[in-house]
Parts: structure tokens; sequence; C-alpha cells
């Protein structure tokens, strides 16, 4: 159980270090800044890459939401839960630790929305709670689909990190100018910690919206797209 823990730990620190740390470090340079589609390319990526180096071990979860999604999916044990929940939890939480040391060695930094989600005045785009609830709930349910078909026993083997790496950067390309694109509530909370835009008091949106739509990806697959699957197979990436 120690490594799978480690692997969802690193996984999720790859993931918000290279998400996050792309649109603190990057987006914004200067002469070269990568703009939201490159955020979001790097969002999908960090997936992709981690989802073939641990996903042997762990599934590749790297997010709440993916574990909670699979267990209502039947393709992960309930007893495993709270423990993947802490792991990718901390590793988030370092992530943006070492990401805010980094930025904060640069000349005028300042913490500011430092990657974090928001509605109202703290969404990129200035839209409402319930246009981001809305989205958080239907990007992460979709995501789920994706992932479940993907990792199902009759899908292509080998090319489910790359299906669930697309996803995701599908998902960032639409969520960033609403919400910032959650979908996955340990990066939430990672960068309202050190956010000082006021995100922490909105955190529940992208703790809740995550989870509901996890959930109902996780129901619409096993009820309507696959009903009787297996339980055998857990979501382990192929």
């Amino acid at each position: 159980m120690m490594k799978r823990l480690s692997a969802e730990l690193i996984g999720t620190f790859w993931l918000v270090f290279g998400g996050c740390g792309s649109a603190l470090l990057a987006a914004a340079f200067p002469t070269v800044g990568i703009g939201f589609t490159g955020v979001a390319f790097a969002f999908g990526l960090t997936v992709l890459t981690m989802a073939y180096t641990v996903g042997p071990i762990s599934g590749g979860h790297f997010n709440p939401a993916v574990s909670l999604g699979l267990a209502i999916a039947g393709r992960f044990a309930w007893a495993d839960i709270i423990g993947y929940w802490i792991a990718q939890i901390v590793g988030g939480a370092v992530a943006a630790a070492v990401v805010f040391y980094i930025a904060s060695n640069a000349p005028g930094f300042h913490a500011g929305a430092f990657a974090a989600n928001g509605y109202d005045t703290l969404s990129p785009g200035g839209y409402s709670m319930l246009a981001c609830l809305v989205i958080e709930i239907v990007l992460t349910m979709m995501f789920l689909i994706v992932i479940l078909g993907a990792t199902s026993k009759t899908a292509p083997a080998g090319f489910a990190p790359i299906a669930i790496g697309l996803a995701l950067f599908v998902a960032h390309l639409i969520g960033i100018p609403v919400s910032n694109a959650s979908l996955n509530p340990a990066r939430s909370i990672a960068s309202a910690i050190f956010a000082t835009t006021g995100a922490w008091s909105q955190i529940w949106l992208f703790i809740v919206g995550p989870l509901a739509g996890g959930a109902l990806g996780g129901l619409i697959w096993r009820g309507l797209l696959s009903p009787g699957e297996s339980p055998g197979n857990i979501g382990q990436v192929k």
C-alpha cells in the first residue's frame, strides 16, 4: 500500500508542479508567455506522463474526484479512498510550496491568485458561482467517463494515458476562462493555500463540484455505458 500511496503523492506533485507552475512561471512571461493554451497543455501532459510512469503502481488517479468516481464505478476499493485522498492532497500542497518558493525569488513577486480557482470576481472571465459550479461538475464528469472508457477491458491496451491526458487538456481549454479549471480538489487546495486573493473562502465549490462530477461520471459509466461491468478491473492504466 505504501508504494501505491507514494505513487499517488508523486503523481499529484507533478500535476500541480507542472500545471500550476507553468501558469505562474511561464504563462505570463513577457517575451515567450505560453498563455492559457500552454497551461492547459501542461496539465494534460503531466497526467499523461505520470499515468505511464506510476499508473501501473497506483492506477494513476492523482485526483480525489477520480478516486471517488472509480470507486462508484466499481473500479477501486472504498477502503483505500481516504489514504489516496490524503496522499493526493499532500502531494499537491508540497508542489505548491515548491512553486511558491521558486516564484518568490523573482523581483517584485506577489502571490496574487497563485493559479487558484474562483468565481465572481475571482473567475478569470468574471463568471458567476453557479456557472463555475456547473462547469466543474460537467468537465469532471466527462473526464471520469473518458478515464473509465479508456481503462476498460475492451479498450486498446497502452493508449489510456494518451486519451486521459488529451481529455484533461480539452477540459482546461474550456474551463480556464470560467473557473481557472479545477476538476481536482487536491489541485485547488494546493493553490488556495498560497493565494492572497481570498480563494480559500471559495474553496468549497472546487471540492464539491469536482467530487459531484466524479461521482456522476462513475454512475453514468456503471449504469448506462457499461452496465454489469466486472468490478475486477479496478481502473489500472493499461
